[in-house]
């Protein structure tokens, strides 16, 4: 099979109708979640709309898609919260649907979030389609939709938008769009300062495709043929052991040494560093700080990189006191099972993109200085984490396996409901 057979195979018909209960499912789940928050909204006396649309780092992206940036505020402790920290796709396309439409910002952010949202499960359901077959597909789908912090994926937030264009770009390296996976994870450093876990994907991927060309070595699948274990379109998914169906490390195509293939790898990998490095560099050059211009204006919001050890001390800290300690087990355990879930996905050979796109966003966000209460939201876009889960949840039975997830979006709605009614995302 060569490049263009691949690219063939992977763009088969039907593939809408293939990821149709993925995508029933998703908005399923959103939708508790959403009529929950307006009933336990408007209990309390609040406006669920705006608690989607006009708080917390929302009002930042709409000030920006208004106003430009520029803007900053001073702290009596001397901290400068510059606008510059918020990285400018999302308000771009704020502004773009405000400018066409009668949206006002806040509204186009909250349109954005929710079609974002949809290509994020899409995404995310075509790469464990492509890995692990239809149903683990769809498990893997409702999993991410159910998290805790769930409801983020329906706010004026980057991180639907962030998590649709890195699952969409993992899934190009996964199928051998280079230049696709180029321009995705250039978008996605346009969104986040965590879309370098999308750049170090596809480098990841690039580099060990040219190793193997070099060393002379070949392999065996592209994940478009499926092994004895599984089939694509049967009921289980995958192989007993939960392998992928693909056998080589980064899941590029056979072939490499197909006309186009090399020059198409080397243009994606360098298109996809140049939307994080254009923007660094712009807010460099405004700030006057050069290429540590865009730190600065982090650490005027105390974000930093300490290797986790303001985390731990934030950790042992909730153990001085009960129910705090409550808190503190929640967050060891918590913490244990992303690391947990990581090291499965190493051990079960997740392609090499994945591994790299999930370590990097959970060692950015578990060992971030600041914000801690932002830490499960900022490990949204590592749904690499969930495909072991959802392996194994696609060999249970259908029925248990509806009441099981049920449960769990059900608890997923209430805690988001009562989450942003009190201190929310920061």
């Amino acid at each position: 099979m060569n490049d263009l057979e691949t690219r063939a195979a992977a763009a088969r018909p039907g593939a809408l109708r293939r990821a149709a209960p993925a995508l029933l499912g998703y908005a399923a789940v959103r939708a508790l979640g959403l009529v929950v928050l307006a009933l336990w909204s408007e209990a309390r006396g609040k406006s669920a709309y705006t608690l989607l649309t006009a708080r917390w780092d929302s009002l930042w992206y709409t000030r920006v898609a208004e106003l430009g940036y520029g803007y900053e505020v001073r702290l009596p402790n001397g901290d400068v919260h510059s606008n510059l920290a918020f990285f400018p796709l999302l308000p771009w396309l704020e502004r773009l649907a405000a400018a066409v439409s009668p949206l006002s910002y806040a509204d186009g952010g909250f349109v954005v979030s929710l079609l974002a949202s949809l290509a994020a499960a899409w995404g995310i359901f075509a790469v464990a389609d492509h890995l692990y077959g239809r149903r683990a597909g769809v498990c893997a789908v409702l999993l991410w939709a159910a998290l805790p912090v769930g409801i983020v994926q329906s706010m004026a937030y980057s991180e639907s938008l962030f998590t649709a264009l890195a699952a969409w770009a993992l899934y190009a390296v996964l199928t051998g769009r280079w230049v696709t996976a180029g321009l995705l994870a250039g978008l996605a450093g346009l969104t986040r300062p965590v879309g370098l876990a999308v750049v170090a994907a596809v480098w990841a991927a690039g580099v060990a495709a040219f190793l193997r060309e070099r060393s002379g070595s070949s392999f065996v699948g592209d994940g478009s043929a499926v092994p004895a274990g599984g089939a694509r379109d049967g009921s289980h998914a995958g192989p007993p052991s939960g392998a992928p169906r693909t056998g080589a490390p980064d899941g590029a195509p056979p072939s490499p040494h197909a006309p186009g293939v090399r020059l198409r790898r080397v243009v994606g990998m360098l298109l996809a560093p140049l939307g994080a490095a254009g923007y660094v560099l712009w807010v460099g050059d405004r700030t006057g700080g050069g290429l540590l211009g865009y730190l600065d204006v982090q650490a005027g919001w105390r974000n930093g990189f300490d290797g986790g050890y303001a985390f731990a001390l934030f950790v042992a800290g909730r153990f001085t006191s009960f129910p705090s300690a409550l808190a503190g087990v929640a967050l060891v355990v918590g913490v244990a099972l992303v690391v947990w879930l990581y090291v499965l996905c190493v051990r079960r050979g997740q392609p090499l993109p994945l591994l790299v796109h999930a370590g990097t966003v959970t060692a950015l966000a578990l060992c971030a200085s600041s914000y801690f209460g932002s830490k499960p939201r900022l490990l949204m876009p590592a749904f690499p984490l969930l495909l072991p889960l959802a392996v194994a949840l696609a060999r249970a039975r259908t029925r248990l396996l509806a009441a099981g997830l049920g449960a769990v979006a059900a608890g997923s709605a209430a805690y988001g409901a009562f989450w942003l009614n009190g201190s929310g995302p920061p």
